[in-house]
């Protein structure tokens, strides 16, 4: 793991395992697959983005297939940024986002105490574009404003496998790009001891 902190709130980058991506990767092609799942797994309606599909996936998938290795990265997260141990780590929503051509999501936030992005699919030549400054298809993280000695933009290039760790309520924007293919990612929320997430606890 890889804390990060270009400014206030601290960032984490980590790695995820390849069969994690694969079986998520699979789950999806069949809800997609089928018209049924499709409408019962529709996440749309819930969250901000401007894009192509969000589908929600299952308690019981998530619990099987990724649980652990979101929960051993979020106590490492909070142990290295606040010295802190947590044992209570509650999984709210996790949920897929289908990215495709001029689409976006827009400067927004979440819910629960702690979030996070992992990026199952990315199309080749993502960030083409004919300026100098190669921002297509990525994910912004801002917080305050731009002073001397201190930015107020976070930029990530997102490759298959990554997963950045944020606090719920850093703000962020994904860039539209504009290549063919799919920009595949997942996003989730959770919440953790509320002694720990609740800076202003008597």
């Amino acid at each position: 793991m890889k804390i990060i902190k270009p400014f206030g709130p601290t960032l984490a980058k980590v790695k995820i395992p390849k069969n994690i991506i694969n079986k998520i990767n699979i789950e999806v092609d069949k809800i997609i697959n089928s018209k049924k799942l499709t409408k019962k797994n529709d996440y749309s309606k819930r969250v901000v983005g401007q894009v192509y599909q969000e589908i929600r996936l299952t308690d019981k998938f998530v619990n099987k297939i990724i649980k652990k290795f979101i929960t051993k990265n979020i106590s490492s997260y909070v142990k290295k940024s606040i010295n802190q141990k947590i044992n209570n780590i509650k999984i709210k929503n996790f949920w897929v986002v289908r990215q495709f051509k001029n689409e976006y999501n827009p400067i927004h936030f979440h819910d629960g105490d702690i979030s996070g992005v992992g990026y199952l699919k990315i199309p080749k030549n993502l960030t083409k574009n004919k300026k100098k400054i190669k921002t297509n298809g990525t994910i912004d993280f801002i917080n305050g404003q731009k002073s001397f000695l201190s930015n107020s933009i976070h930029n990530h290039v997102p490759k298959v496998g990554d997963m950045i760790i944020f606090p719920n309520y850093l703000m962020h924007t994904a860039y539209p790009f504009m290549v063919s293919g799919e920009r595949r990612s997942f996003s989730f929320n959770l919440e953790v001891n509320k002694k720990i997430s609740k800076i202003f606890n008597d």
